[in-house]
């Protein structure tokens, strides 16, 4: 079965890739990121620099240009195409405390913009330090806890806006 995947480079090019057109290309793997190519008897060095597979998101470097590749299958296209995505599953509003614990840190303030996996506080629990991500982007909206607090499993900490 030859398999279509629609790729977007720098988000300027789009691209109609096949199976059959990958299984023909003249590539070696020479480690786990990076790939030697041959096309039209031309040489190229290839790597991955970054990737996240849920947002099909890839930093590819090739000589010594680096592109931004999105690569999508049939299958990705349609639930786009009916509205859902990864994002729309990551709207979370607040952060609860995962377990009853001390807060020792709080790494952020009302009104502070993060990225998603921005480190939030560390929440100390049977003596284990515990760093508590950001689900999202998004901005805090207001803080429920403070340094030094106990708090309990389930308490409200951050609100997101």
């Amino acid at each position: 079965m030859n398999k279509i995947f629609n790729t977007k480079v720098n988000d300027s090019f789009d691209f109609e890739i096949n199976t059959k057109d990958v299984s023909n290309l003249d590539a070696l793997q020479v480690s786990k990121s990076q790939i030697h190519i041959l096309h039209n008897n031309k040489s190229y060095k290839a790597s991955i620099v970054d990737s996240d597979f849920n947002k099909k998101t890839y930093q590819i470097k090739v000589n010594r240009n680096t592109y931004s590749v999105n690569i999508f299958d049939d299958l990705d296209l349609l639930i786009k195409e009916m509205g859902f995505t990864v994002a729309a599953s990551k709207h979370v509003n607040s952060i609860k405390a995962p377990m009853p614990g001390l807060i020792i840190e709080i790494s952020v303030e009302v009104g502070q913009e993060v990225k998603e996996d921005y480190a939030l506080l560390i929440l100390e629990a049977m003596k284990m330090e515990n760093v508590i991500t950001s689900p999202r982007e998004g901005v805090i909206k207001s803080i429920k806890a403070e340094k030094g607090d106990a708090v309990e499993k389930n308490q409200l900490l951050i609100e997101f806006e």
